[in-house]
């Protein structure tokens, strides 16, 4: 496996890592969270309606999110969706494209998923509309809980003159630490128009920054005027939330980093040697006398662990670096890296 290859391999099965957690959010509420700088958050939704028969024809609505970091505790980003639902209410609109703009200040609080209260602002444009929108979110969560509310304003909402507020509200409920369910409802206030709601599955993929959510709404798209208004018929579909963090990417720039040695002092006899390259220890066991040691490299343009389950083990281990450990007690040492748990091995100690 190239080395090309091993890094994209990596971004899906790396350690959790700071990313936007569907276990903390609804469907259509946007939360607090903020993106750090130096990751890029991608989320895709993509909800879809069946239409009866005899046509059956399937009608998609996908909306992307890109999202970024500037400052701490504030991010942009912009969302971008096809068959938006406002078409149907903007005057004058030539196109079913619904893109927006928006900048986050979470303005209260700390990381996402901690107790207690959490408040952001959130200015956006949305320019199919031709709107200036916002969003006062906040969140609070306690134990397995987290309460949302969204407060909203549309400049021209739905495309026609005359600022309107809309209002949503949410709860998640985590079941375990892998799974919650969640429901929201929100709506512009007027009796003309149908209320957004959703009620989803959320699932944290173990050993990964990702979540997946399975998702039942009649909103088509995530901004914050498609999350206040609903249609008559039901959607189906997910989400998916992919964080980037751009320093993955350093080696293709800046090359092999210098050598460095983790753990025991550099000199330490070694009585084996185990190489880490394309996702995998090259040597699943290895043997030796109680009081050697064993000496990993990391040949990977990825960090690296080797952790133990009997004892402590090393930190990350960066490209082009090794870690040397050193085995007192005879025994077995199963061990296995952090970041990439499908990656296994045993020292065992005579």
């Amino acid at each position: 496996m190239n080395r090309f290859a091993c890094a994209l391999l990596a971004l899906m099965a790396a350690a959790p890592l700071g990313a936007q957690s569907l276990l903390y959010r609804s469907a259509n509420l946007g939360g607090t969270w903020v993106v750090d700088p130096g990751v890029v958050q991608f989320n895709f939704v993509h909800r879809f309606y069946v239409s009866p028969g005899p046509s059956h024809t399937v009608i998609n609505y996908p909306t992307f999110t890109f999202a970024t970091g500037v400052a701490r505790n504030v991010a942009v980003g912009a969302q971008f969706a096809t068959h938006s639902f406002l078409i149907q209410q903007a005057s004058g609109s030539q196109s079913s494209n619904e893109t927006e703009v928006y900048a986050r200040w979470r303005m209260w609080g700390g990381p996402e998923g901690t107790e207690g209260l959490h408040l952001s602002v959130t200015p956006a444009y949305n320019f199919l509309a031709k709107s200036a929108d916002g969003e006062l979110g906040a969140d609070w969560t306690t134990g397995p809980l987290t309460l949302q509310g969204a407060a909203r304003v549309a400049g021209k909402p739905l495309g026609h003159s005359g600022a309107r507020a809309a209002f949503g509200g949410g709860v998640v409920a985590r079941v375990n630490p892998f799974v919650a369910l969640s429901v929201d409802v929100g709506s512009f206030v007027s009796p003309t128009v149908l209320a957004a709601w959703s009620a989803a599955l959320n699932v944290l993929i173990p050993g990964s920054p990702h979540t997946f959510s399975l998702e039942m709404s009649n909103a088509p798209t995530s901004t914050i005027q498609g999350n206040s208004i609903g249609q008559s018929q039901k959607l189906y579909g997910f989400e998916f939330t992919i964080p980037i963090h751009l320093k993955r990417f350093a080696p293709w720039f800046h090359g092999r980093p210098k050598p460095v040695t983790l753990g025991a002092p550099a000199g330490t006899p070694v009585a084996a040697e185990i190489r880490i390259s394309s996702l995998k220890f090259a040597t699943d066991t290895v043997r030796i006398a109680a009081g050697q040691s064993v000496r990993w490299v990391n040949s990977d343009p990825v960090e690296h662990t080797v952790s133990f389950d009997v004892e402590p083990g090393s930190p990350l281990i960066p490209p082009n670096a090794s870690y040397i450990h050193r085995f007192d007690k005879p025994g077995a040492y199963p061990y296995h890296c952090t970041p990439h748990p499908f990656m296994t091995g045993v020292v065992i100690v005579r």
